[in-house]
């Protein structure tokens, strides 16, 4: 009897481990199915700063990138870093999870708001930990900027590997920070705080190093894998390797005036922008090239010849992660995407605190990092290439970081989809959102939305119809994209767009633009078009309602009047005055 059950009972276990084995072969034949994602950032970058967006730096793998996948010319993020991000994890307003503001510069009212912590909330899942649970290897490499504490670091919020940089900024070389506050830097790789950076740490070198290295790792044991490399780099304070420092020498002593107009033309030959495109005003506060010195303009120059250096490095890395998915057949079953995380910065900080020598930040400034123009771009030096060379970033558009004017919202996008049919294909219709990513992906990986555990909803829009040729566009005439930040707001619908943002930048009163005919945002149809200013006026109610919008009772705009020559009527042409202010700013630094 014993001997029988015996028997049975092995019979049992057999069938048992059959079944098992069946299953396991058949689920991981289905996640072998679905494919891989890759998500780089770029931060601080301009919309034509790369060649394949009109640009003179050298970005040969971008470039690369471009021509195997398609760009997108009307694609938006938040003005600045965190609150895209945020967007970027849960396919959410920012508003809503918890990055309504910055944590570095919450207004008065806005605090213990919810919406307003200051940190990606625990409220929402991420795409990684959805994706995570449903058979995907989940990886992070780069700046973070969500959160600092355990439960809300990367390994909290679904990435099963990462290395990361907590703050917003800091050195490329070490722990130090943007300011006093963030230094030394926080740095986490999965859950543990590091006391020391990995040997021979530069920032855009290690974050590509760690993302190939969580990539092999399991990359033969059949399941896919999301994989998220948030660049540093451009963001200041700008530094490179040595070697790169010497190559822009003199490369920019055209100046920014012909560069603006150089990269305007490259656009337009290459199908990115219409020809009868006219380039964004000017800043007022910024002079002509030609009203500097020459010895200012070789040593103005210099800076850009630094920006230039970090961003090609980091384009370098990139060809090196490229050349690691193709070598290892990753490439074929991959949708790659790249874009910058808002526009460029006209902060030039280093200049600002001298300005102000006897505060507390400048003498930290001054103790933390190695100034002079000698040192600009090397190790523990503190360089920004300020508002002069911003404008050639985010050349044709007016505006910049922080703004809600394209130059600080509209970003370069790049998609390279698995068999991509039409390959090096620019799409000028399509109106597409940070937040669509989430999305995406999900519909991509065969995950439902509708099975999720969420009581808010994903917002943005999937992609999958327009990535297989189906449709021009996920959005229709009559959906819009709302943003705020800082009290900056806008609303882009079709091809109109309102933006309102505060003096001296802006006008502080509502602007109305046809961007698709106007993208540098030059003409005000506010007075000539009522009608279209009141829908769109109608539609920002509707969005700062849904997205529990607080505006702030104090902005970084505040006291900016003071601190710039005064602004001149609008499109005003002599754009010289201001020439003695930038020429201090950039000798002196």
């Amino acid at each position: 009897m014993k001997t029988n059950q015996l028997k049975s009972q092995t019979f049992s276990l057999l069938v048992l481990v059959i079944l098992l084995l069946g299953a396991k072969s058949y689920a991981q034949q289905k996640t072998e199915d679905k494919p891989n994602f890759l998500v780089i950032v770029a931060d601080d970058m301009g919309f034509s700063d790369m060649g394949a967006f009109g640009g003179e730096i050298s970005t040969p793998n971008l470039d690369k990138m471009a021509e195997e996948g398609t760009r997108y010319t009307n694609y938006y993020v938040a003005p600045t870093c965190s609150p895209t991000r945020s967007m970027l994890m849960t396919g959410i307003d920012n508003h809503l999870v918890g990055l309504g503001n910055m944590y570095e510069y919450p207004a008065p009212n806005q605090l213990n708001e919810k919406g307003y912590e200051g940190y990606l909330t625990n409220d929402v899942p991420t795409v990684a930990e959805i994706l995570k649970e449903n058979g995907y290897h989940t990886y992070m490499a780069g700046k973070w900027h969500l959160g600092k504490d355990k439960e809300h670091i990367p390994a909290a919020q679904g990435f099963e590997r990462s290395f990361s940089m907590l703050s917003g900024s800091g050195s490329y070389f070490s722990f130090n920070g943007p300011d006093e506050d963030a230094t030394p830097n926080h740095f986490v790789e999965g859950e543990t705080y590091l006391n020391e950076l990995p040997k021979n740490y530069y920032a855009t070198t290690t974050f590509t190093n760690k993302i190939i290295s969580y990539i092999d790792e399991n990359k033969e044991d059949g399941k896919p894998f999301f994989a998220y490399l948030a660049h540093q780099a451009p963001h200041d304070p700008l530094m490179a390797p040595e070697k790169y420092l010497r190559k822009y020498k003199g490369f920019f002593d055209k100046g920014w005036d012909v560069l603006r107009d150089d990269r305007l033309e490259n656009m337009v030959k290459m199908g990115i922008l219409s020809e009868k495109t006219e380039m964004g005003e000017r800043l007022w506060y910024v002079p002509g090239f030609d009203k500097l010195k020459p010895a200012s303009q070789v040593v103005t120059a210099r800076k850009m010849e630094v920006y230039a250096a970090v961003l090609d490095y980091m384009d370098m890395e990139i060809g090196r992660l490229m050349d690691y998915l193709e070598k290892n057949d990753l490439k074929k079953n991959t949708y790659i995407v790249f874009f910058s995380d808002n526009g460029p910065d006209v902060n030039d900080k280093a200049s600002t605190y001298k300005k102000y020598p006897a505060t507390a930040a400048a003498n930290w400034m001054a103790k933390t990092y190695i100034h002079g123009f000698q040192n600009w771009g090397r190790a523990e030096s503190f360089t920004a290439y300020g508002p002069s060379w911003a404008q050639v970033s985010t050349a044709p558009f007016y505006g910049f970081k922080y703004t809600t004017y394209d130059g600080g919202i509209r970003s370069p996008l790049i998609v390279i989809s698995p068999h991509q049919k039409n390959k090096g294909s620019i799409n000028t219709e399509a109106i597409l959102h940070v937040k669509d990513i989430a999305p995406t992906f999900l519909e991509l990986a065969g995950v439902s939305q509708s099975d999720l555990n969420t009581s808010i909803k994903m917002q943005g829009k999937s992609w999958v119809d327009m990535l297989h040729q189906r449709v021009k566009s996920p959005r229709t005439e009559n959906d819009y994209l709302g943003t705020e930040l800082w009290n900056a707001k806008s609303i882009r619908k079709g091809d109109w767009k309102i933006v309102n943002v505060p003096t001296p930048i802006g006008t502080g009163e509502w602007q109305l633009f046809n961007v698709k005919n106007d993208p540098g945002e030059r003409f005000d149809l506010a007075l000539e078009n009522p009608e279209k200013l009141s829908e769109l006026k109608a539609d920002w109610d509707e969005y700062k309602m849904e997205n529990n919008v607080i505006l702030p009772n104090r902005t970084t705009y505040d006291g900016m009047e003071d601190k710039l020559p005064p602004r001149p009527p609008v499109y005003a042409p002599d754009f010289g005055r201001g020439s003695e202010l930038i020429e201090n700013i950039n000798t002196k630094q």
